[in-house]
């Protein structure tokens, strides 16, 4: 078969299909069809193939154009998650403009945290980074469209985290809460103050904000405060909020030594009935336990936990915990911090004694040791005077064997009965608190970078924050369906030969950090990996060349990985 151009006169030329055969010795053309309302380029791409030429392919490249490419594997998968969980109904029951910016800035701040300006210029059409304003159906944005969607879901945080709680909190279960900083850039905010910064930025004022979370470390609620706020002073809050708001009358708080403090207890906690705590006594309430005769290390002469009673805690179970792990830590650290402080108060008396110059006043010698042994907090192993000749210091041996023979051990204090804790469960729960200590590094610094903060306006920085809350609760619900492929040890515990000792990655686990593959040979990656690499699958808009046929979007099909670990996900695309 081959293609035939016959000569038509004036008229345009035929265009027809024609085979040939040999008939009786004579070559014989017989026609197939005619072909001459086709385009040229159908009719030219038909001969390259009836010739057999490999030329149809570039025909064929040349028919269509490619106008927009997004990537968009990532945010299918966020939106899907977002979808399972139901999180536009918690939001608003009814679909509308501020319900889909609210949760763009959500999946923004998954998919690619920073600030407003850099989310609307990833959401404009022109502009986008992604097909995450496409899929939303945000059209053109602007960033004050963004900060009334965030005016918009501040005043429902209170419903919101109501449903929250009725769907993951019940009576008598664990709450944990435990408190962060981050500092703030700028001074015009009521909320930023100076005060004890947990990310070592002395010179920025800073925030502080709280988090209420499941056993399991899944949030529910998040509340802020000024940045010169005592950890303690946060804790009346949360109970109204569990009891009015949650409205639960039973239920257990877990919360560290330096939030739940004795008056805490006694002005917050103890008067509401079905109120429990699970915390720890501080270093001079264990240091009383010793001098008082109940701390005795031969407790732990068969176990590394007993429970002990004391008059100062009348109705609650102590439980003593020795961690020889923890014991040597402390004394390492011990060690290297007197080295330093000595080295330091040595330098200072030779300023004392040097010839030129010498170091003669009090007040300077005062300073100059404060500053040596404050920072480091070592003021306490020693003694020192100031003499005519200058200064001398010798170690406060009692002090330091006194704090020695307390290494590796710590109090936990509970109201729990007994039935319903046990000695090893109250001690897994306290330990908790580092599922929600994993949920700040993720908030602040690995994946969703909350801080540094630029808001002014006050309940703008509670909208950022709240914000950030409910992109971490999505975040924790994929990195639960993607466990198997995400270096994370899926036994929650891992394993402990006690409860006191700590938790040793599962051999599985450890085979998938050696291997970087699970055990039936996938890839195993981190969550931001897993990201970038879904975020390969991409939504191409294909522009055919002739104007008759319209515009279709084709998806890059999903390797086997990636397949995997959307099913993982529940996506399809």
């Amino acid at each position: 078969m081959y293609v035939a151009v016959v000569p038509n006169r004036s008229s345009p030329p035929a265009i027809l299909l024609r085979e040939s055969f040999r008939q009786n010795g004579k070559v014989h053309n017989h026609t197939l069809a005619n072909l001459s309302h086709w385009p040229p380029q159908k009719v030219e791409a038909l001969r390259q193939v009836l010739k057999g030429e490999s030329g149809g392919l570039a025909v064929l490249q040349s028919s269509f154009t490619i106008t927009r490419s997004l990537p968009h594997g990532h945010v299918a998968a966020v939106l899907a998650t977002m979808d399972r969980l139901r999180l536009p109904l918690l939001l608003d029951e009814q679909p509308g403009r501020e319900r889909a910016r609210v949760l763009a800035l959500i999946a923004s701040r998954i998919l690619e945290p920073g600030s407003k300006l850099a989310a609307t210029r990833s959401l404009r059409p022109e502009t986008c980074h992604h097909s995450l304003g496409e899929s939303l159906q945000l059209g053109a944005l602007q960033e004050d469209d963004l900060y009334a969607a965030m005016d918009w879901l501040l005043a429902r945080q209170p419903r919101i985290e109501a449903s929250l709680a009725r769907r993951h909190l019940r009576q008598g279960t664990l709450v944990l809460y435990d408190l962060t900083s981050s500092y703030f850039e700028g001074h015009h905010c009521p909320l930023a103050r100076f005060g004890y910064s947990r990310d070592e930025r002395h010179g920025n004022p800073q925030i502080v904000f709280g988090i209420l979370s499941t056993a399991e470390g899944c949030p529910v609620a998040v509340e802020v405060f000024a940045g010169n706020t005592g950890d303690p002073k946060t804790v009346a809050a949360q109970v109204r909020k569990l009891r009015d708001r949650f409205d639960l009358e039973r239920i257990v708080l877990v919360g560290d030594r330096g939030m739940l403090t004795q008056k805490r207890i006694e002005q917050d906690l103890r008067p509401h009935d079905g109120l429990e705590w699970i915390t720890a006594l501080r270093s001079p309430q264990i240091q009383k336990l010793a001098s008082d005769g109940v701390l005795q290390l031969s407790l732990f002469d068969e176990r590394d936990l007993a429970e002990v009673e004391h008059p100062d805690y009348p109705g609650e179970r102590l439980i003593v915990c020795r961690n020889p792990l923890l014991a040597a830590e402390r004394a390492r650290k011990r060690s290297e911090l007197m080295a330093v402080a000595e080295k330091g108060l040595a330098e200072i008396a030779a300023a004392t004694q040097r010839k030129r110059r010498p170091v003669r006043s009090p007040e300077r010698i005062s300073y100059l040791v404060g500053r040596k042994l404050g920072s480091s907090k070592m003021e306490k192993y020693y003694r020192w005077e100031i003499t005519p000749q200058g200064l001398r210091w010798e170690r406060n041996r009692e002090r330091i064997e006194r704090d020695a023979a307390l290494d590796g051990i710590y109090v936990l204090r509970t109201s729990v009965d007994r039935q319903h804790l046990d000695s090893a469960q109250t001690v897994l729960a306290y330990k908790r608190l580092a599922v929600v200590e994993r949920a700040f590094r993720s908030l602040k610094s690995v994946d969703l970078n909350v801080r540094p903060i630029y808001h002014h306006a006050p309940d703008r920085v509670r909208a950022h924050i709240f914000l950030a809350m409910l992109a971490y609760y999505v975040e924790w619900h994929m990195r639960q369906a993607l466990a198997p492929v995400l270096f994370d040890d899926e036994q929650r515990d891992g394993r402990r030969s006690s409860p006191v000792a700590p938790a040793v990655r599962s051999p599985e686990a450890q085979a998938k950090a050696r291997r970087r593959r699970t055990a039936d040979d996938r890839p195993v990656q981190s969550f931001q990996d897993w990201l970038k690499d879904l975020a390969t699958i991409v939504k191409s808009r294909i522009q055919p060349r002739l104007a008759s046929l319209p515009g279709f979007e084709v998806i890059t099909r999903p390797t086997p990985s990636q397949q995997y670990a959307l099913e993982l996900l529940r996506v399809k695309l």
